[in-house]
């Protein structure tokens, strides 16, 4: 059992939320979560998180976790507690980490000046930077803990994984044009 298998599943929300964001689908859906709250002068969250985002990302990760668990090689992955608690389970918790955990990350960096999408070369701005890569896996942290007590080693281990897939992706995506930065 590798910790990381249990994250797999978020795959499906990147893969839901791209042409949701290509084309500009769900209109209607695109208010921000933060609806407009500025703090002290500044933007709580920003325009980038928004309502149709965060359903669409949730559900895609949930609808992939339903389908991961139908087949007996995933299942055989993931830790005894995630077999046992089941898809709908797993993928509940594993869909709302997916929205929850980016929050802090978003809302430090509104507070610090740095706009969506910006990144800072300074040491914080790189920590920030790789962060991001994996901030969902410390939301499931607790979202995942009343079925699945996941060690701090097996924390370090996931988000290490996910950090590390989640950055070759973008370097990918990079390298075809579909991003206008690496990281």
């Amino acid at each position: 059992m590798r910790p990381a298998w249990a994250f797999l599943p978020t795959l499906g929300g990147a893969l839901a939320h791209a042409p949701i964001l290509r084309y500009d689908l769900l209109p209607a859906l695109k208010l921000p979560l933060d609806a407009g709250a500025a703090p002290g002068g500044k933007r709580l969250l920003g325009d980038n998180k928004t309502v149709r985002g965060a359903l669409v990302m949730a559900g895609g990760t949930f609808a992939a976790t339903l389908a991961l668990h139908r087949f007996d090689w995933y299942r055989r992955r993931l830790p005894a507690q995630l077999q046992a608690a089941g898809p709908v389970r797993h993928g509940a918790a594993l869909g709302a980490a997916v929205v929850l955990g980016e929050l802090p990350n978003s809302i430090l960096k509104r507070r610090l000046g740095i706009e969506p999408g910006e990144r800072r070369g300074a040491a914080l701005g790189v920590a920030l930077a790789i962060h991001d890569q994996a901030d969902f896996v410390l939301g499931a942290w607790p979202l995942f803990l009343p079925v699945w007590r996941m060690s701090a080693r097996q924390l370090g281990e996931a988000f290490a994984t996910v950090a590390a897939v989640h950055l070759g992706v973008n370097l990918a995506g990079y390298a075809l044009g579909a991003r206008t930065a690496p990281v």
